[in-house]
């Protein structure tokens, strides 16, 4: 049986690590260099680091913040935020990055996936989708989860999948920084649907609420920043409940 992974996520935004609720409302939780390297010692299974600004702001993710990054950790590590060409992930790769994320750009031209895919191999391309539930309809974001559009999750995430993406990092905009729980009947429907991994984004508040994600919604990870970044949660202690549910972790 795979192990399940635990995540903390960096927001990047002028060169610090930010925590908001909903989206909105940031503020400050340290810096990001300290912070992924503290989680490398802590037992963290993975890191990734969104430059959350990048895309909005129309320019690129902070290519020697990645690289002062990867120095530090010795475990695996996303880089997403205005990533849109081939040019960009070979950068990004080069500076010590093990995969990347796209959200925006995969939304307004889909075939970025299949050309990723291709010439750098799925398992380093992970598809970031921000959904919210609106009016029963769970309908993606663009742009840092400021632009609705009329793109259904799951058939987006269907799409995502058959274009190549190697892992799917899924974010409830309503749950985002709530600290009540991920959309495990969202996540479960994902899982159900689709044969790539299922991260598990937005709501994280409690362990009990990692076990959840992992039993009731089926993910294959769970990514968190504010109860990490914060210190509500020690990773080590969340391997343990894990353990001790059952769910196979990485002690």
């Amino acid at each position: 049986m795979l192990t399940k992974r635990i995540i903390p996520c960096l927001d990047i935004k002028n060169g610090r690590t930010v925590k908001g609720v909903n989206f909105i409302n940031l503020r400050d939780a340290g810096d990001p260099v300290e912070l992924a390297k503290q989680y490398a010692e802590k037992g963290a299974d993975e890191l990734v680091f969104l430059d959350i600004s990048a895309t909005l702001e129309g320019r690129k993710t902070i290519l020697n913040m990645v690289l002062k990054v990867a120095e530090q950790v010795n475990i695996p590590f996303t880089v997403g935020g205005g990533i849109s060409s081939v040019e960009d992930v070979d950068l990004l790769l080069k500076n010590g990055a093990d995969k990347v994320s796209i959200n925006s750009s995969a939304i307004k031209r889909p075939e970025l996936i299949n050309e990723l895919s291709s010439k750098f191999g799925n398992q380093c391309i992970v598809v970031a989708i921000d959904a919210k539930q609106i009016e029963g309809q769970w309908k993606v974001h663009l742009a840092g989860g400021s632009i609705p559009t009329d793109l259904d999750l799951f058939e987006w995430a269907k799409e995502v999948e058959e274009r190549g993406a190697g892992e799917i990092l899924f974010t409830s905009m309503n749950n985002d920084g709530t600290k009540e729980g991920f959309a495990n009947e969202a996540l479960a429907k994902l899982s159900s649907d689709l044969n790539i991994p299922i991260i598990a984004s937005g709501g994280a508040g409690t362990m009990q609420h990692f076990v959840d994600a992992f039993q009731l919604g089926r993910a294959d990870a769970a990514l968190a920043a504010s109860v990490f970044h914060f210190g509500e949660i020690e990773i080590k202690n969340l391997k343990v409940e894990l353990k001790n549910n059952n769910i196979e972790v990485r002690l």
